[in-house]
This record gives structure tokens, sequence and C-alpha cells, in this order.
């Protein structure tokens, strides 16, 4: 008798189970369970551990690129030793790989492929820091259903994003790539970005991997990769609830972190990746590490050596090895010693599995490798319409002096100046994944093409980006002489954001201030752009420029959008989603920092205070102005008390009490005013973008509900306490209406 095919044996499992006539009907859930169950009683220990190893493999992008497959790479998957690739691009790439997987491995088990899709494939979209700037989650998960159609189209499953650390340190790099400071802010914007990614997981749609869990963004002094220590209250109510929300939203895989919590590694951590994302949240996918942060372990002196650390991870509740070949290599001999149990290999095994079943691998390996979509889906106007739209709601009004802009269509000469104005490399930021600068339009282009030669527009670099050479000084200063209004670009190189480029300094790097004064002598009104991937200092130029927009890395639709902007097509309503200091000495800094019992008072000696600086920063959390103006007022709540039953309608009217038409976000921020632990001054708990006419006034309302006035308290229990409180309603978080009310029991 010939022996029954893996899919043949599945096909009768799943038969039997799940539709024999006389056998009850399983939920779908347990038809998964049963599915996973019936491929795992197939494999061997080998075959087990390869499903948690990932390599990575470098490949440029190309639809019409034919590659062949390393022999190397061929024999790991005909011996099932490789669970996925990471950075395999491409749907003839893929499809080649997935191949040999599915044709010449004994189980035919599908690959999955993972690729660093942060803020698009190939149409790069503004910075995640920037797009957290629009305060519109539903934008946010617009513009990851997009960046997962065209990745989805290139073969990838799999995307290492949202990054959901929150981060209250701009000298980290890595600031760019999450949501700014705020857990409620970041929470609203991780759930976004996971639906986005995933909705019903149909093939254009990609697997989410909420990122670094957890507590990445707390490194000390801002320096990638560095200590984390604060305390567990702290790390409960700021740095955990994005996480939550991701998990919540459906994310289907997370990513370990590399930093050490209170002495342990995280990716070490059973508290971590068990106890709290599985015990407590009820995580039901797998967790993946970052790179090498397995071996890692050795170099934080919590693992002798690779093998020790494959065992610590392993048994932590680390799933699959990106890149260490910790498990690979090792994990077999630790079965065989029993220091690392089978049963626990199975448990990763299961959840892998889990997923490539609901990606639909198993059932079509080669859904996602169609040449013919990856031509037609990547690099469309749809999609490049779709990152415009981001790009203008992402910008932030920071300055607008006797209202210089929107600029007027009668100038004769704008002179278009600095490092940035013209770079078709920098706009697309880091982790630009495919992104290529061809396809970016620069600030030069967009103004240009937006005028169309009505207005004379006349271009110096100036200075580059991060040199001493003044140079240009002298044609820049030249062309602003004759022109009736400078736009000056500046702001970082993309390799200034990111991974490993923290920064000591948030000043404008190089000589650009200094190009900045030169230019101001001349008596012009100055416009600043500034192109970024973090907060910078730049005191100078709020108090001397005519304008700052702040425009970030803001993709491949940069110039377009920013020119619109600039002249009023578009009127700016972003807000800043993470405080802009004064000067690097201010930092961290954040809106929802605690009191003092010595709270700073300037005309007092003995506060909390700085001698050289005032309390406050530049641009306070949630700022951002308008070509419009804007009112509030008739503040109310609907009762001074509230129970545990019922509910406070907060309600303000908002009115345009301006020019242009506008939008404006109303935010809503809670005071605790005395608890069993000290509270924050402000913390955020609600925000609606309301958009209004000249002259049109909108009632706004929220609702508090007694869930919403839950923190960690003494006995390190996630609950309210009654008490009194303050409601603040405002513009930003720095600058509302207050008024107080009481939760009674």
């Amino acid at each position: 008798m010939k022996k029954l095919t893996p899919y043949l044996l599945i096909f009768l499992t799943l038969f039997w189970f799940g539709f024999g006539s006389d056998k009850p009907q399983l939920t779908p859930e347990e038809l998964l369970s049963a599915r996973v169950d019936s491929v795992l009683s197939l494999m061997s220990l080998d075959e087990k551990i390869g499903q948690l190893n990932q390599l990575s493999y470098g490949i440029g992008w190309g639809p019409t690129v034919k590659v062949s497959v390393p022999n190397e790479y061929k024999e790991l998957i005909k011996e099932g030793k490789i669970g996925s690739f990471l950075n395999a691009i491409g749907a003839e790439f893929t499809y080649e790989l997935q191949k040999i997987a599915v044709n010449e491995s004994r189980l035919k088990i599908p690959l999955i492929f993972g690729l660093d899709v942060i803020h698009g494939f190939k149409t790069i979209f503004p910075v995640p820091l920037g797009e957290a700037a629009t305060w519109q989650p539903e934008i946010i998960e617009m513009s990851a259903h997009y960046q997962a159609l065209e990745a989805a189209s290139a073969g990838i499953h799999w995307t290492f994003s949202p990054m959901v650390d929150i981060a209250r340190d701009p000298r980290w790099g890595r600031i760019m790539e999450g949501s700014g400071e705020d857990p409620y802010l970041g929470s609203l914007m991780a759930a976004a970005r996971v639906r986005g990614y995933q909705e019903n997981l149909s093939n254009l749609n990609i697997i989410a991997c909420a990122k670094h869990y957890a507590g990445y963004g707390g490194a000390e002094g801002g320096r990638d990769y560095n200590t984390v220590d604060f305390s567990e209250r702290t790390f409960r109510d700021v740095y955990l609830p994005p996480f939550k929300a991701a998990v919540d939203a459906g994310a289907h895989t997370i990513m370990a972190s590399f930093n050490e919590i209170g002495g342990i590694p995280s990716s070490g951590s059973k508290r971590l990746l068990t106890d709290i994302l599985r015990d407590e949240w009820g995580f039901k996918g797998f967790v993946v590490s970052d790179w090498n942060s397995i071996g890692e372990l050795i170099n934080h002196g919590f693992a002798s050596d690779l093998k020790h650390a494959g065992q610590i991870s392993l048994n932590a509740g680390l799933d699959m090895d990106m890149e260490s070949r910790s498990y690979i290599t090792h994990l077999k001999e630790l079965e065989d010693e029993g220091k690392v149990d089978e049963d626990l290999i199975d448990e990763s095994v299961k959840r892998i599995l889990r997923v490539k079943f609901m990606l639909g691998l198993f059932d079509d390996p080669y859904r996602y490798c169609q040449k013919e979509r990856e031509q037609k889906n990547i690099m469309t106007d749809e999609v490049r319409i779709a990152a415009l739209e981001v790009a203008k709601r992402s910008m932030v009004l920071l300055k607008n002096e006797k209202n210089i802009l929107p600029l007027k269509k009668t100038y004769k000469r704008i002179g278009v100046i600095g490092p940035l104005a013209n770079s078709k490399t920098h706009p697309l930021g880091g982790w630009s994944a495919m992104g290529d600068s061809v396809d970016v339009t620069t600030v030069l282009e967009g103004l240009k093409n937006y005028v169309d030669k009505k207005i004379d527009i006349a271009y110096a670099e100036g200075c580059k980006i991060d040199d001493n050479s003044t140079a240009g000084f002298k044609n820049a200063v030249n062309i602003a002489k004759k022109s009736d209004v400078v736009v000056l670009c500046l702001g970082e190189s993309r390799d200034m954001s990111g991974e490993a480029c923290s920064r000591s300094s948030l000043d404008l790097p190089g000589v650009q201030e200094a190009l900045a004064k030169e230019l101001k002598k001349t008596g012009k009104p100055i416009v600043v752009v500034l192109m970024n991937g973090r907060p910078l200092s730049i005191p100078w130029l709020n108090d001397n420029a005519n304008a700052i927009l702040e425009a970030w890395f803001s993709g491949v639709t940069a110039g377009e959008a920013i020119a619109k902007v600039l002249f009023g097509d578009y009127n700016p309503g972003g807000k800043l989603p993470v405080t802009f200091p004064r000067t690097v000495g201010q930092v961290p800094i954040y809106y929802n920092h605690k009191n003092t019992g010595r709270s700073g008072d300037l005309k007092n000696h003995y506060t909390s205070k700085y001698l050289d600086l005032p309390l406050t920063p530049l641009y306070p959390f949630g700022y951002g102005l308008s070509y419009t103006t804007f009112s509030l007022n008739d503040f109310n709540l609907s009762s001074g008390n509230l129970t545990e039953e019922d509910s406070i309608i907060v309600s303000v009217k908002v009115k345009n009490t301006g020019n242009y038409d506008g939008e404006e976000v109303v935010q809503l921020y809670i005071q605790d005013l005395v608890g069993s632990v000290t509270r924050p001054v402000k913390e955020l708990k609600g925000f609606k973008k309301v958009m209004l006419k000249r002259g049109e006034e909108k009632s706004v309302q929220f609702t508090i509900h007694e869930k919403d006035l839950r923190f960690t308290t003494a006995d390190m229990k996630f609950k309210s306490e009654p008490g009194k409180f303050k409601a603040f309603v405002g513009a930003n978080s720095a600058d509302a209406l207050e008024k107080e009310f009481e939760l009674v029991e």
C-alpha cells in the first residue's frame, strides 16, 4: 500500500473531525487548531525546530528580475530547516523559494516571507511619527492598507511593523518609527496600523508585528539598544498600553526587543513573553526575536553562550529566532539534555503554523506570488494619491507670523534655498523598504510644478546638511535678496533618524542655522520647512523665522504636498504627537509628567527648574496652528459627579473665527488630583478632529467613564480611585479650559 501524502492525511483528519456526518461540527477556531495539530503530528523534531528558524536573504527588488536560489538555502529548505525568510522580495523570487518548500521538502510546509514595511513598500508614505501628527487613526489605517497592498503584491506576507514604543527622548533615533510620547494616542495609532495591515487577511493583506516588546523607547540617554530601567507602574501605565492595544486589535505577531528591563533582557523574559503577553492578555500569535537578539543575551551577560541563550529564550516564550541560528543549532541538543521540553517546542511550532494557515498558505502556497498582480498594484496613481493625502495631513504649522502663509500667488519671485530643498533622497526617511529616490518629488520640483512658470522660482543649496562649509552662503544670499520671499528647507539627513541613529544634540546639523542667520540679514520674509524624523531644538528659528512648517520626512510626494500646503490648497491641521524642547538639556521632556514637592517657580530659588531656561517646551504636545483661528467656549460637564455605572458628558463649542475653512483637533485631558500614588499633571483621554467652514461653530462632545480614570494603584492593581479630578479641553496640552468633577463610590 502506498503511503499517505501529508496533505491527504491532513484532509482525512479534517474530514473526520470537521465534516463527518456523525461528528459534532467544529467552530472555526477548533477547526484551525485541528489543522495545526494534524500537521504537527507528522513532524520530526528537526522539522519542528526548522519552523522556529528565520534567516535573512538580502536582494534587490524588481518584478522583471530573475533570481536563482543559492544552494545553501535550497538544502535548508528541502530539509525543513527554515520556517521563514526576511528580506526575500518580489513575486517571482518568493515563488521560487516557496516552490522548493512545497515541492521538495518532506512535509511541504510553506514558508512565510517578512520585510520591514514601516511606512511604505515602494510608494513611501510619511514616517510614522509624521503620520501620527495627523491625529486621525482612520488615515493611519488607510496608509497601512496601501502599504500592505504593495508589499503583498510583491510576495510579502508579514511586516515588522507597527513600532509602538512610547518615546519621550528625541535623542533616540527610532522615535521616527513610532507615534510619539503619549500612550493613549499611541494605542489608537497602533490599533489602526494593525487593522490596516491585516484587515481580513486576504492575499492583499499582510500580518502585523507590534514591536519592540517592550520598553525599548525608554533607553537611557536616548542611546539606542541601551539599558531601560523604570518602575513597574510606569512600565504598565505608559509603555505597555500600545502593545495591549495592538494585541486587542488582532496583531498576530510580536517582536521582542533588544533591551533589558529590570535586569532581564526582553528576549529572555518569561514575565514579558509568557506571563503578561499570553497569560494576562491572551495573545495567541507568535513572538519573533529582533535581529540576533537571542545571541545578544551573551553580550548582556545573561547567557554564557549561544546554546544557553537559546535555552533561556525558548523557555521564556520566544517562538521564532531571527538570524542568531541558536535554535536551529542547539535546540535538539537542549531537548536531548532535558533543558528544553519538546512540548514547549510544539507550542511554538503550533503558533507559527497557525499563522501560516490563517494566511491561507496551506490552501494556496503561491497566493502572494503573482507576477502580474505585482506589476499592476505597485506605484499606482491610487497609492500615490493616498500617500499625498497622508503627507498633507501630517504637516504641522509651528509659526505663522503676520499670516505670511499661505504664500501669495502674486509673488514675482520665490527663493527656494537649503540643503533639503532639492533632495530626492532624504524625503524618503529611514526604513523606506524598496522606495526609490527617482520617484520623489522634491520641494523645488513641487513648487515649480505648482506655480507653472507664473512665478519665478530661484534655487540655491546654500550648504550641505551636515558640513561646516559656508561656501554656498553667498549665492543663497544673492538669491534671497532678489526674491519676494524665501522658502528655506532645513533639517536632518534620512540616516540621522532611525535605528542606531541616536544624537547627543537636537540642533540643526552643520551650518544650517548659520545659513538662516545670513538670510535673515537680507530682510526678506523667511518660511522654514523642516524635514526631519525627530523633534529638533530650534529656538532661534522660532524667534526669527516668519513661518515654520514641520513637514517631517514625508515620502515620495513630499514636494507636491509641501507646495499645496504652502500655497493654501490645503490648510494644515496636524498636531504634534511629541513635545519639542527648547534645547537638548530639557530632555526627556513630555507633557504628562508628574508634579514634584517643589514645583517650578522662577521667583522661588529652591524649586524644580533650570537656571538658564524657562520651564516650558518650545512647542507642547498637541500643538499645531492653522491658517485660520478657532475659539473654544461653553465648556460644560453634564454632572459634577461620576459613578462606576454612569458617565459624564463633556461638551464644548468650537468656532472658526478666521478667514479660511480649516480643521481643529479638540483635545480632552484629565488630571487625578489626589491618588494613592502620584499622578501625571495631565493625561490625554480623547480628541476629535473637526472640520469647520469660515464662521461655522460646532458642538463637540466627549464621554468620561470610570474606566478612563484607571491606573496602577499603590497595591499594583489597575483600577480607579474615588476623589476629585480636573477635565481640560483645549487645542493642545498647554492651553486648555478646565473644570472639576468627582468620582464617587
